[in-house]
This record gives structure tokens, C-alpha cells and sequence, in this order.
């Protein structure tokens, strides 16, 4: 079957699972794009679709820089005692890659291009709101797990105009040790700024999904796709 390996056909390895409840009417299905997070792959938030709602056409894309044996990234960080260094240059690079491939799917899965949404963690959170920022037209909306602002795209961001009616989830761990719920609430407040649609939630949880947030994130998208502003 289509979904149950990795698809190499577009700009961007990645795996696919369609509608498994088509829309009527010849109508065409949402998409909903996820991004995983440093030294994982396309298997990992694909594991998660189970808890998604059936309605989405789901692409989960591997990251263009290889770290290890199954190992990917969207760009190389360098973890230091007091901050986490990104590479600028691949961070761009990646970024154009992503909207490239989104795109790509876009036409090549016959979806809705006004139901597109994106769900990263960490880095994939990171690079979720790094393309909504700088290409708003292509999205509805986003979930944001565990992410921080990308700063270093700030000066490509688009008018503030054009992100208006977007849809924004943020979700972070009150004990993050990796990205510090500090940086979130940084990243709240930056959106809050913005005429988006935004909600933020923390959870007594690390670096990580866990059952109640994945619950939160799984109840918005299907609010979302049920024309609901809130849950």
C-alpha cells in the first residue's frame, strides 16, 4: 500500500497516508504536514496518525540533512551549556526546500489548498512556524510542539496582514530541558502580536508528547476542520 513505506517521487522523502474518510461531494480532503524533530525521521510523528482525524490526508517528510544511520535534521544545531547554535544557512536552505515540497504535494495529492496545516516538534515546530511566517498563503493553520521563534527568519516574515485567520496551537512541557518553556512563552507572545488565531497550553511534561497534549492537539485539528476558532 501507498502509506505504508516511504515515498520518494517528490523534492522531499517522506510517507503518506490519505483520507481514510474521504470528503463527499468530489470535495477535496485537508492536508495536514509533519515535521519531526533533530535525529529522527519520517517515522517517528507518522506513528502518531492512529489519533489523527481519518479526514486528513497526512504527509509526514523526512528532513533533507542526514546526522546518522536514520538520523535527519532540517539543519545542524550544536547543543551549548547556555543555548542551542542553528545553522543560519541551512536553516534557510531548509526552509525553501520545505515550502518547495509542500507545494509539490499540494498539487500532487489533489488536496484542498485552503486546508493545510502543519504539526512539527521541536526542530519540525521550529520549521512549521519558520514557513508560516514567511509564506502565510499556503496554510490554515499550525500545531507547534515544543518549537521556539525562528528569529533568524524574522527579516523574511511577511505583513502581519497576511497572517490574518490563521490558526495557531502552541504546546510545550513545563520541564523542557532542551527548548525551556522561557522560549515558548517568548514565542507566545511574539504571535499574540500578530492577527492569528493562537492558543497556548503548557503540560507538566519534558521534551515530549505526551498522552494529554497529544489529546489537546488531536481535539483542535479536528475543531479546526469543523470550522470551530476554539475548542
Amino acid at each position: 500500500m501507498m502509506h505504508e513505506m516511504s515515498i520518494k517521487t517528490l523534492s522531499l522523502v517522506h510517507r503518506l497516508r490519505p483520507p481514510e474518510a474521504p470528503p463527499a461531494d468530489g470535495a477535496k480532503a485537508p492536508m495536514l504536514i509533519l515535521l519531526h524533530g533533530v535525529r529522527s525521521n519520517e517515522d517517528d510523528l507518522f506513528a502518531l496518525t492512529p489519533y489523527l482525524d481519518e479526514r486528513f490526508c497526512i504527509v509526514s517528510a523526512r528532513a533533507p540533512q542526514a546526522l546518522g544511520l536514520g538520523q535527519y535534521g532540517w539543519y545542524h544545531v550544536n547543543f551549548l551549556p547556555d543555548r542551542i547554535e542553528k545553522d543560519a544557512r541551512e536553516m534557510e536552505q531548509a526552509r525553501r526546500q520545505l515550502i518547495a515540497f509542500i507545494r509539490e504535494a499540494i498539487t500532487a495529492y489533489e488536496v484542498d489548498p485552503r486546508q493545510v496545516y502543519l504539526m512539527g516538534f521541536s526542530q519540525g515546530a521550529i520549521m512549521s512556524l519558520a514557513a508560516i511566517l514567511t509564506a502565510p498563503e499556503l496554510f490554515a493553520g499550525a500545531v507547534v510542539m515544543s518549537g521556539s521563534l525562528p528569529d533568524e527568519v524574522l527579516s523574511e516574515a511577511a505583513a502581519p496582514e497576511q497572517l490574518k485567520g490563521i490558526s495557531l496551537l502552541v504546546v510545550h512541557g513545563l520541564y523542557d530541558d532542551i527548548i525551556p518553556i522561557a522560549q515558548a512563552r517568548r514565542m507566545s507572545a511574539y504571535l499574540t502580536g500578530l492577527p492569528v488565531n493562537m492558543e497556548f497550553r503548557d503540560y507538566p511534561m519534558r521534551h515530549q508528547i505526551s498522552d494529554q497534549s497529544l489529546d489537546d492537539v488531536a481535539g483542535w485539528l479536528i475543531a479546526r476542520l469543523d470550522g470551530e476558532k476554539a475548542l
